[in-house]
């Protein structure tokens, strides 16, 4: 997949000075200007691995760390922001509302991009309602679940993603619960970016984000991160042995940001060798069409098949550019309301005069 053809905070893109491929990304910057603080959760927990896809795709898109908004909300997931962009604008907000902030933070300053990361229980239990509401506004963010299927900070009861049939650490008690699927509900939503993914995979992860980072709109990735402490057992579908033994990616996923766009034209099912920029080659193959992304009905059908069968389908799940993001839909100044003078937030008392001089 390909970006679209300016950086997703609205700025013109940097002229490329001389640099050491793989040592520093466009704007000359180097990988640890990405980095944050030394991790805290449990060795081994599949948000790390999230919080590395993360430094590694803004590093590689070219995003200035001080142009990006992280937002959490509750949970083991909302630590993972101080881990990542050490340089960019933070907020931690109380449970299930990230979504919320997010919205209003667009609104007040469009020039930032925004990224939100939360949990399932963030997400998928007290913040349901915030969580539907930004996505069918279109707010433009890159919209992170960390889905482990329970709730790590109060000792792994099941959350509402966990499978019908799941088993709890220690046996005993299984979940009963038809679990909420919130790739489904985005597309039902009207979200125009939705994937699922693992934390064990990062090529993919990576290259999903580095979409997401293009899209422009609401950008939902359900990546399952399993909690190596409290659901990594045998009966959980949400443990590495499971998402490894079960993943079936929908396609090979790859992008191309704008800015090295590299052109060519070959036949499903045969492959290429490609020079990129750097010098380096890279040999592609073409898949046949089985999989459109860009088909809702066909992404809501897959996602249903694959819940019955209990399925771990990744990939782009579903890909659409129709609906302009909430800050165009607001018709928005240019400026970021944040950074307005009084004298244009508080018009004189002859401007509200004249409004309601209107409806008289």
């Amino acid at each position: 997949m390909t970006s679209a053809t300016i950086p997703s905070d609205g700025s013109e893109a940097p002229a490329i000075g001389a640099r050491k491929p793989g040592l520093s990304n466009r704007l000359n910057l180097e990988l640890k200007a990405y980095k944050g603080g030394e991790s805290t959760l449990c060795s081994g927990c599949g948000h790390d691995a999230i919080t590395s896809a993360i430094i590694k795709a803004f590093f590689e898109y070219g995003i200035e760390p001080h142009h990006v908004a992280k937002l959490s909300g509750i949970g083991c997931s909302a630590k993972t922001t101080a881990y990542f962009l050490n340089r960019a604008h933070g907020f931690n907000g109380v449970h299930g509302r990230m979504a919320a902030m997010a919205a209003g933070s667009k609104l007040a300053n469009r020039k930032l991009v925004h990224i939100g990361v939360s949990g399932d229980g963030d997400t998928a239990s007290i913040g349901l309602g915030n969580f539907l509401h930004m996505v069918r506004r279109n707010v433009p963010i890159l919209y992170l679940i960390e889905n482990n299927g329970c709730y790590g900070l109060t000792k792994g009861q099941f959350s509402a993603t966990a499978d019908r049939g799941s088993v709890k650490k220690g046996g005993g008690t299984v979940n009963e619960m038809t679990p909420i699927d919130c790739c489904a509900l985005s597309i039902e939503m009207g979200c125009g970016y939705v994937a699922r993914s693992f934390s064990g995979d990062p090529k993919q992860v990576v290259a999903l984000l580095k979409g997401a980072l293009a899209h422009g709109g609401t950008a939902v990735i359900d990546i399952v991160s399993p909690c190596v402490t409290f659901n990594n057992h045998e009966g959980s579908t949400k443990s590495y042995p499971y998402a490894k033994a079960h993943e079936d990616p929908l396609h090979e996923l790859g992008f191309v940001p704008f800015f090295d766009e590299v052109r060519v034209d070959y036949d499903p099912g045969t492959t290429t060798v490609v020079k990129l920029p750097d010098g380096s080659l890279i040999t592609l193959k073409k898949l046949g069409h089985d999989y459109d992304p860009t088909n809702r009905s066909q992404a809501l059908d897959l996602l249903n098949k694959a819940s019955v069968e209990q399925q771990f389908l990744t990939g782009l799940v579903y890909f659409d550019q129709s609906t302009p993001p909430f800050d165009e839909q607001m018709d928005l100044v240019p400026e970021p309301l944040a950074t307005l003078p009084a004298s244009r937030i508080r018009p004189p008392a002859s401007a509200l005069h004249a409004i309601l001089e209107r409806f008289r």
